[in-house]
């Protein structure tokens, strides 16, 4: 929402994605209703390969708030059991095994979700992921997963993105600065999302998928003059379904 008055009005129609192959945005689901397969393709714990599975965790959150059936998988070669945990703990939802996936189940499309440079997938769209840097250990830090979730959403998923303490704790405050702001607008009678908000969120995340601009309309939506803190709760419980945040989890603990 701009500082300035409301913000224009939702135009973007359906989700659109860039095809790495290309480089051009094309439609992540071109029939409309029809199944699209969202793959991803990582192997090993760390870092990176975490940041993958969340993605494809947001594509298939996208597709699905605008009512496409997504199957959703995951294919790779070694440590599948701890990446799977891992992403458990980060909020993100099962895939089913790719491995001995055949010819499909006539889908109208598929999303590679791999690294960048990486993976060789053949057909569909390729959806490419950039590096994680965390200096302290291979492994993911899962002590605070909410704040690791965060941390990977504030940057657009073809940046490199660096973990640090600063970056973890940063994330760590915005996080717990939410949660307790949600908390508190839930005593308040509920309010409608108003339509030119969550026109503003979806079009933020139908384009390419740029969650950071999510975030950024939280932002202002959380100091916009004149708007009811009951409305202010349910933006951000709505955006929350695909965020995954967990942004309401503190409501009923405040004295």
């Amino acid at each position: 929402m701009h500082a300035d008055g409301p913000p224009p009005a939702y135009a973007q129609a359906v989700l659109r994605i860039t095809d790495a192959r290309t480089g051009e945005p094309v439609e992540a689901a071109p029939a409309r209703r029809g199944l699209t397969r969202v793959e991803a393709h990582a192997s090993g714990l760390d870092p990176t390969a975490l940041r993958l599975l969340l993605v494809a965790d947001l594509l298939v959150r996208a597709l699905e708030l605008g009512g496409t059936p997504v199957w959703s998988l995951l294919t790779g070669e070694h440590e599948q059991p701890e990446l799977r945990a891992a992403a458990r703990a980060l909020g993100i939802r099962p895939f089913e095994d790719g491995g001995d996936l055949g010819s499909g189940l006539g889908e109208a499309q598929v999303l590679h979700v791999a690294p960048a440079g990486g993976a060789e997938t053949t057909g569909g769209v390729l959806v490419a992921v950039a590096p994680v840097d965390s200096p302290t250990a291979a492994a993911p830090d899962l002590s605070d997963p909410g704040a690791l979730r965060l941390a990977l959403l504030s940057h657009a998923r073809d940046l490199p993105v660096r973990l640090d303490a600063e970056v973890l704790e940063e994330a760590r405050g915005t996080l717990a600065h939410w949660r307790g702001s949600v908390a508190g607008w839930a005593r308040q009678p509920s309010r409608p999302v108003p339509d030119a908000v969550r026109a503003e969120l979806r079009t933020a995340w139908e384009d390419d998928l740029n969650v950071p601009e999510v975030l950024r309309v939280l932002g202002r939506v959380e100091t916009w003059p004149d708007l009811p803190d009951g409305a202010r709760f349910e933006t951000y419980a709505y955006a929350d379904r695909l965020l995954g945040l967990e942004l309401t989890r503190d409501i009923g603990s405040l004295g």
